[in-house]
Parts: C-alpha cells; structure tokens; sequence
C-alpha cells in the first residue's frame, strides 16, 4: 500500500513538472488547437457559446414542451450540467486524437508527449469557461438567482478537468495503436450521456435502479455543478460529503491510472504515428 502511494505521488509529480516546464509549448499548442478549430469560421469562437446553447434548446423543446419533465426552470436545470458535459466530451474527443494528429511534429523535436493531451484539454476548458457567460446571461434573462454556491463551482471544475485529463490520456495512448479508438470513444460517450442525468432528474428514475447510476464517476462530478447552480431552484446547494468523496477519489483514480498507462507506452508512440 506505501509502494502504490509512493508511486502515485511520484507520477503525480512528474505529470505537473512537464506541464510546468513545458508550459510555454502547452500554451502554443492550446492557441494553435483553438486557431485551427475555428479557421474560416464566420463566427469563429462564437461557436463555443452557441454550440451549447444550440442544443439546450433543443433539448428544452423537446424535454420541457413535448415530453413535460415537470422541472422548474428546466434551461437552468439543463445548463448547469449539460456544459461541463459539452466539455468533457469534446475535450476527451480532441484528446484522443492529440498524439496522432500530432505525429510529425513528435518525429522532428523531443517534447513529453503527455503536452499534447494537455494541451487539448486545456483548450476545450477555455472554451468552457467561456460558456459560462451565456449562462449567466440566461439566469439574468429568466430571473433565476445567482446562489452564494456558485462559489463551489471551483471545486468541480478542478475535479472533471482532473477526470477528463486522466481517461484523455488512456484513450489518448490506446489510439496510436488502435485507431478504431475515436469510433468506441463516440459510441461510449452517447451511450454515456443518457446514462448521466444531464436530461433529467434522478428523481424520475425508478429507485430500484439508482444502484447502476452509483457505478458512474460522472454522476457525482456533475452533481457538484447542478447543486452549485441549480440547487431546487430557490437557493443552492452543496453536494454531500460522500459525493464530493466520490467525486475526488473518481477523478484522483482516473488521473493516476491515465498517466501510469500513458507513460508505460510513451516511448513507443513515435513508432506508430
């Protein structure tokens, strides 16, 4: 058990000194992903606020007006979870393919290829922060109250960034050898996405089911924002202490297998890009 900390702490160490020495081509490589994103788009970063609020609205036509799930001010409901997903899900996406698309430059300079999930997952947060103002915006426009809470926000950011980075680094690994991993990774997403109540409350579930949603990590790292956020619609909320356990030990888990496996076959990636 001491071996497995020690280990951890020492990856754990390794991992935030590359991303601190090699800050400056992370900081590049981010501009370089956002600049290639929205080339020749009319709306350019826009995007990264519709996009979002484009499928919120969707989804409340058809979630609050054609099927009625009876939630007070359900764009809120929705928002507050649906954007951190948009974030995990995109950032997981650009970081699978990071070491490939990647290949040519990795052949012609030793980097840690580790900057390139990196730094794909640090754009797609840039992107995320920016959602934020539309929903602000939101909550001005309907008049729903801004709750104290929304300090907590900091916490499960920290944590979905931690989680995402830890299976980006997986997926990121598997796909140089595997590159039928971008196909799994779409149908795992979408089939993980209605099993998160992003779309819904938990509370329409049949309560003999609860016990698979407690299997999914996402659960509790969602929980923190729409509590923050939503809360019951008249005051926040914080999540309970076993969440938020959960949700640490979720994201600590993820990060610290993800670079172990990331690192093991590292040396090897510039053989097969």
């Amino acid at each position: 058990m001491r071996d497995i900390r020690r280990n951890s702490t020492a990856f754990m160490f390794e991992l935030f000194l590359d991303a601190y020495r090699y800050r400056k081509l992370i900081w590049l490589l981010t501009v370089k992903e956002l600049k290639i994103r929205y080339h020749r788009s009319l709306l350019g970063f826009f995007w990264a606020l519709l996009h979002p609020l484009l499928m919120a609205l969707v989804l409340t036509v058809v979630f609050s007006t054609i099927l009625r799930f009876n939630v007070d001010h359900y764009p809120v409901f929705l928002l507050s979870t649906l954007f951190p997903w948009t974030f995990f899900s995109q950032a997981l996406a650009y970081a699978t393919e990071s070491i490939v698309s990647n290949g040519e430059l990795l052949k012609k300079v030793y980097v840690p290829p580790v900057v390139f999930p990196l730094a794909a997952v640090l754009a797609n947060l840039i992107n995320f922060a920016l959602s934020l103002v539309p929903l602000a915006l939101l909550l001005l426009v309907v008049g729903f109250p801004f709750h104290i809470t929304w300090l907590y926000l900091p916490v499960p950011i920290v944590l979905l960034l931690a989680f995402t980075l830890g299976l980006g680094l997986i997926f990121a690994a598997a796909n140089v050898f595997f590159r039928d991993m971008s196909h799994i990774q779409q149908i795992l997403l979408a089939a993980w996405f209605y099993f998160s109540p992003i779309i819904y409350d938990l509370r329409f579930i049949d309560p003999r089911f609860h016990i698979l949603f407690r299997f999914n990590p996402m659960l509790y790292i969602l929980n923190g924002f729409r509590l923050a956020i939503y809360g019951d619609s008249h005051q926040g909320l914080l999540p309970s202490a076993q969440s938020i356990a959960a949700a640490s030990a979720s994201a600590l888990v993820a990060l610290i297998v993800g670079y172990w496996i990331f690192r093991r076959y590292r040396h090897s990636f510039v053989y097969y890009v």
